[in-house]
């Protein structure tokens, strides 16, 4: 059977591609830019590439073509695909259909920690000889891909809310019909899909409400969540990450990087290199995933001991001059507030932080969360924000309560070249953006002599 993507280079559509090639189909695909890593990973597979969006690619013998839901109607390639009567469906519905079928499916869901946690159950179960298959939205440390069918009946997804395509705006993960579904949180993003808070929990309430009565919810004590379940629930739930959850956890170490976890009368404490509350939040819903499995408590907290997260976050890039850069993917006032905090009780006192954010998301530039990025970012020492072509809103003023500390840029040259300048030993630029951010990465691995 051949299959054809439409939107082969990202990272869900790529993990599908993967999964498609390894279960033995004949996989092509195209994209309206191809480019490393993932064009080389997929290449490397024997998927053939096309650049573009011409309606030529469907010449060939196809038997079914993916849709990805970065198309849309008006392109052409979808035009001739409709007009031409061809076969299609979306990518978690074909995964569902193909991939998951005989498989028990753990999902982590939420607005914050998916790739992490997901990545860590993964890890945790392949530790305990189980052989887990994934797909997440990332590549984790552990696996160096980001995809894999797996060798056991345990599937890992991370079950991502964003629309399915653009012929099924239903929530990807609606798809998955998970055993074990964990609710990492939940929070306004996604304004290009979602016209409210309350939208967003109606897709959270029909995930819940796919998950079988033996399954198991793994919920964080969240009342946004809380007010989710009351929608109705018919599994059984474990809450976790606050005193008096069935799983809560107790800081060991200035930073996290030690914590114990307590479940039922159990205790185990967790050393690992990973730190900040966020991570170890993530990591208690992580252990009661694999849990609900039938993974020790012990097993887990051992595993994750040797977990590598996965890539952009809180990832140290280059060390010089006595300069840390640090990449995060952080693109929520929610998600600043815990890098930082996080970053700030790992550095020494008296070492600054110097925050470069790029409000990229389609949330960001509609400034659906502006007023509460001067809270978020508050205990940082420097501050740089890049503004993006499509902002609508007022940064400085957004930002006028943290005073001088602020400079606001319309060039990314602007601040290598004041960096150049102003760093000093013993500051931590930690840049935040869920993209590219214009090569900026490159520019300031170059000022700390790492590059």
């Amino acid at each position: 059977m051949k299959v054809h993507i439409l939107g082969i280079c990202g990272t869900f559509m790529g993990g599908i591609a993967a999964l498609a090639r390894e279960a033995g189909y004949e996989v092509s695909g195209s994209d309206l830019n191809v480019y490393p890593p993932m064009s080389d990973q997929l290449r490397a597979l024997g998927i053939h590439l096309i650049e573009g969006w011409e309606p030529e690619q469907l010449d060939g013998d196809v038997d079914q073509i993916v849709v990805g839901n970065a198309l849309s109607r008006g392109k052409p390639v979808v035009e001739a695909m409709l007009n031409r009567r061809l076969t299609y469906t979306s990518g978690p519905q074909w995964l569902a259909e193909h991939i998951l079928q005989d498989k028990v499916v753990i999902a982590v869901a939420g607005t914050h920690g998916k790739t992490t946690t997901s990545s860590m159950v993964a890890h945790i179960l392949d530790q305990a000889g189980l052989q887990p298959g994934f797909l997440i939205g990332g590549v984790p440390g552990n696996f160096a891909v980001s995809a894999r069918l797996g060798g056991g009946r345990y599937f890992v997804v991370e079950a991502d809310e964003y629309d399915s395509a653009f012929f099924d705006k239903r929530a990807k993960f609606v798809h998955y019909r998970p055993w074990v579904a964990v609710l990492n949180n939940l929070e306004y993003d996604h304004a290009d899909i979602y016209p409210d808070l309350e939208s967003i929990r109606r897709q959270f309430h029909h995930l819940i409400r796919t998950v079988p009565a033996d399954g198991k919810l793994i919920v964080r004590a969240q009342p946004s969540l809380q007010q989710t379940l009351a929608l109705g629930a018919f599994t059984p739930v474990e809450y976790f990450g606050e005193p008096g959850a069935a799983w809560s956890m107790q800081n060991e170490s200035p930073d996290w990087s030690v914590f114990t976890v307590h479940h039922e009368g159990q205790r185990a404490t967790v050393r690992w290199s990973l730190f900040g509350a966020h991570n170890a939040d993530n990591a208690v819903a992580a252990i009661a995933a694999c849990h609900a499995v039938g993974v020790s408590i012990d097993v887990a907290v051992g595993a994750l001991a040797t977990f590598k997260n996965t890539r952009r976050r809180l990832e140290i890039r280059a060390q010089g001059r006595g300069i840390t850069l640090w990449d995060d993917f952080a693109h929520h006032p929610t998600a600043y507030h815990a890098t930082i905090q996080a970053l700030r009780q790992k550095i020494a006192p008296g070492e600054r932080i110097v925050a470069i954010v790029e409000p990229r998301s389609a949330t960001q530039k509609r400034g659906v969360h502006q007023h509460e990025w001067a809270q978020a970012l508050a205990d940082v020492d420097e501050l740089w924000v890049y503004r993006p072509e499509g902002l609508q809103w007022n940064v400085e003023q957004a930002l006028s309560a943290l005073g001088p500390r602020v400079r606001v840029v319309d060039h990314t040259d602007q601040i290598v070249q004041a960096l150049a300048q102003r760093g000093q030993a013993g500051d931590h630029w930690l840049v935040m953006s869920n993209g590219g951010f214009n090569g900026l990465y490159t520019s300031l691995m170059a000022l700390v002599g790492a590059a």
